[in-house]
C-alpha cells in the first residue's frame, strides 16, 4: 500500500461491516459517529433516499475531528411493502417481523457514504436486493428467537447466521444484505479519485 493514500476510517459499530472491509485485506480504524438519528433528516424521502442520507450524515459528523482521511458511513434498511422495518424492541416484535417476511419477497436497502475529510467531499449511494424468504414454521421462529442474532438487526434477522436456513434466494449483491455492499463502495471510492486494490495489503 503506497504511503500517499489517506488513512481509511468505518464510522460503523457493526461487526459485520468490520469483518467485510478485513476480509478485503484493507487497513482501516473504527471511529465512532457523534451523529444520532432524527426523523427530521429523513422525512418525506424513499427508503433508498433515507438510507443513503443516514450514511452520508453518519460519515460527515465523524469526520469532523480529523484532518485527513477517508471516512466510510453505512445504513442498512429493510423493506416490507411500504412498510420499513428496524431493529426490534423485543422478542414479540421479532416474531411479528419474521412472521411478516415469512414466503415473501423484500428489499434489503444499504446507503454507503465516502467523505474526504480534507476537504468535506462526499459520495454516497443506494444499494438495493431482493431477499426471498420460504415460509417459516413456528419451530424456525422460535428456534431462532432463542439465539441473540435477531435482536440487533434491521428486519430481525442475519443473513449470514442462523437465517441463511430461511433464505430461499437473493436477486442482488449478497454483501448488502450483509450490511456492506463492497462493489457499490468501490464505485464511490473510484468517484472520489482511488482505487480500492490500491489499499489491498500484499
Amino acid at each position: 500500500m503506497s504511503h500517499n493514500l489517506p488513512p481509511i476510517y468505518l464510522a460503523s459499530k457493526s461487526p459485520r461491516r468490520r469483518e467485510i472491509l478485513a476480509g478485503l485485506g484493507i487497513d482501516f480504524e473504527v471511529i465512532e459517529s457523534p451523529y444520532e438519528e432524527k426523523q427530521a433528516d429523513i422525512a418525506d424521502m424513499t427508503p433508498e433516499q433515507a438510507a443513503s442520507k443516514l450514511a452520508g450524515l453518519k460519515a460527515f459528523h465523524a469526520s469532523g475531528t480529523l484532518r485527513k482521511g477517508l471516512v466510510i458511513g453505512a445504513d442498512t434498511i429493510v423493506v416490507q411493502g411500504d412498510s420499513i422495518l428496524g431493529k426490534p424492541r423485543d422478542r414479540d416484535h421479532a416474531a411479528e417481523m419474521l412472521f411478516s417476511l415469512s414466503g415473501r419477497r423484500h428489499r434489503v436497502i444499504t446507503g454507503v457514504s465516502v467523505v474526504d475529510a480534507e476537504g468535506f467531499r462526499t459520495f454516497s449511494c443506494a444499494e438495493v436486493t431482493h431477499v426471498f424468504f420460504r415460509e417459516l414454521s413456528r419451530k424456525d421462529v422460535d428456534m431462532y428467537l432463542d439465539t441473540s442474532e435477531p435482536y440487533d438487526k434491521a428486519g430481525s434477522y442475519g443473513i449470514q447466521g442462523h437465517a441463511a436456513l430461511f433464505v430461499e434466494r437473493v436477486e442482488g449483491c449478497y454483501f448488502n444484505v450483509v450490511g456492506f455492499p463492497i462493489v457499490a463502495f468501490r464505485g464511490l471510492m473510484q468517484q472520489l479519485g482511488y482505487d480500492i486494490l490500491d489499499f489491498i495489503k500484499r
